[in-house]
């Protein structure tokens, strides 16, 4: 009854949230609060509630000055030569642009945080899309696998827990797997041509002049533009398309239009000003006497939690006090900066406890270890030997569905002592649970999706009927490259 009841619950939340019936934050609340009670424990909700805001306190307070803190980087110019780089090869191309979205994620993905990179990632490329009129959805799709892959650095997250659940080094389970998730990054990238070229054949390649929406009879485009990051300030030479002010169109990409799923434009003459600006070149944040400083202390920061010197939460709450105080040492500048970034930080951490009452009835419950049971006890006797296949596509839906910590930590060990019985070795189970990511980053229990989506003005529903089916071919030809090199 248990895992008939789980498998309702989540099937209902998704259900809702993807027909817009709910929002995220409300369905992860409430949904789980009912079926507690059709459980018959709601006399416990508010433990199980407690036990999981517990346990992604730390979670809550690491996203919540992790993003203070590159929010900070951004505004002072950190990563304005990377995005600068990116755009000059996008030009106004949407094939480039979305191309230059699955390079600058994956690149900004090395430092292991998820929100960072969307952060970086949207505010660079979303004045792009906007002003040619690109689906959003295409740019948080390819974004999120673009992560995803990436997420599988031992620094990242997913690694670290499958080598501390089944006592192992977490750089016997990465190494082997580098060509395998090197094949899916080129997948990704592939994928991001082909979607680009879909969006391309839908609007053309413009000019940057037509980008800008110049010479235009049906529009009037203000005079002020801002160019993102000084790129393309020459007609040709780079993607100038970021205007200030840009139209915010549905907000959705229109993720309902095209075979490809590349959508309707983003937006249409006559809709309300968009108050997002991307990054302007001359934006008095910018701090170029404090750029090698910033550089050093993030380059820091990064060795600092690839080493474990303190908990992760600590690094940042320290490295944001640093950068504001260096940076804008005025009292009123650095209240600016934090109400700047303090939607992100609102929406980000207020998802993070919603997703506690789910994972914490979940948990509680019993739900999830009947579930996992279940899902073990399917698996045909024959399949023994192929515990490694069988692992892979598991990691599938069990790492969409259930937390890492759960899946990690609660379903892996299981998988592992089956595979041993069948002769096969730990190691093989560990690198084949790691090739879900793509797809796990795009869960509505991973926080940082919800900066992604919240930043590109995306519903959550849209961007997942977009992602999922793309996001699940990456994690097979993932699993498919493991397997043909007899890494997993």
């Amino acid at each position: 009854m248990l895992t008939i009841l789980g498998f309702a619950m989540i099937a209902t939340f998704l259900v809702l949230i993807m027909m817009k019936k709910m929002s995220p934050i409300a369905a992860l609340v409430l949904i789980p609060a009912l079926f507690c009670v059709l459980v018959g424990k709601g006399a416990h909700l508010g433990d199980y509630v407690i036990d999981g805001v517990s346990s992604l306190a730390p979670t809550a307070a690491m996203l919540m000055f992790a993003i203070v803190y590159f929010g900070v980087m951004i505004d002072v110019g950190l990563f304005d030569p990377i995005v600068r780089a990116i755009l000059k090869f996008c030009k106004a191309d949407p094939m480039r642009i979305v191309v230059g979205t699955a390079l600058l994620a994956a690149i900004v993905s090395l430092d292991g945080d998820g929100s960072t990179t969307f952060m970086i990632t949207v505010s660079a490329m979303y004045p792009l899309y906007k002003r040619l009129k690109m689906s959003l959805v295409v740019m948080t799709g390819v974004a999120a696998m673009a992560n995803g892959v990436m997420n599988t650095l031992p620094w990242g997250g997913p690694t670290a827990r499958a080598a501390t659940a089944l006592k192992v080094d977490a750089t016997d389970i990465f190494v082997p797997m580098i060509p395998a998730l090197a094949v899916g990054l080129v997948a990704v990238v592939v994928l991001a041509y082909v979607l680009g070229l879909r969006e391309r054949r839908r609007l053309g390649a413009l000019s940057l002049d037509e980008a800008l929406g110049r010479g235009r009879e049906t529009e009037t485009v203000p005079e002020t533009e801002t160019v993102l990051v000084g790129a393309g300030a020459v007609a040709g030479a780079g993607a100038g398309a970021g205007a200030a002010g840009a139209r915010s169109g549905a907000g959705t990409g229109g993720a309902h239009g095209g075979a490809g799923g590349s959508g309707a434009a983003a937006g249409t003459v006559g809709e309300p000003e968009d108050d997002f600006k991307g990054l302007d070149p001359d934006r008095p944040t910018l701090r170029p006497q404090l750029y090698w400083f910033n550089a050093l202390l993030t380059v820091a920061l990064l060795t600092a939690m690839i080493t474990e010197l303190l908990p992760i939460p600590v690094l940042f709450l320290i490295g944001a006090a640093l950068a504001l105080t260096v940076n804008f040492p005025h009292i009123p500048d650095q209240k600016a900066r934090i109400a700047a970034h303090a939607d992100n930080v609102l929406n980000v951490s207020g998802m993070v406890f919603a997703a506690a009452v789910f994972t914490g009835v979940l948990t509680g419950t019993g739900m999830v270890d009947h579930m996992a049971d279940w899902l073990v006890d399917t698996i045909p006797a024959g399949m023994g030997p192929q515990m490694g296949l069988v692992t892979g596509l598991l990691s599938l839906p069990l790492t969409y569905f259930m937390s890492n910590d759960g899946f990690y930590f609660g379903v892996l060990p299981v998988l592992a002592e089956a595979g041993q019985a069948h002769g096969v070795s730990t190691l093989e189970i560990a690198r084949a649970s790691i090739v879900g990511q793509p797809l796990h980053m795009s869960s509505p229990l991973v926080p940082a999706v919800y900066v992604l989506v919240g930043m590109a003005k995306v519903e959550f529903g849209d961007h997942t009927r977009f992602v999922v089916k793309w996001a699940v071919l990456t994690s097979l030809v993932i699993l498919a490259a493991g397997l043909l090199f007899g890494i997993i």
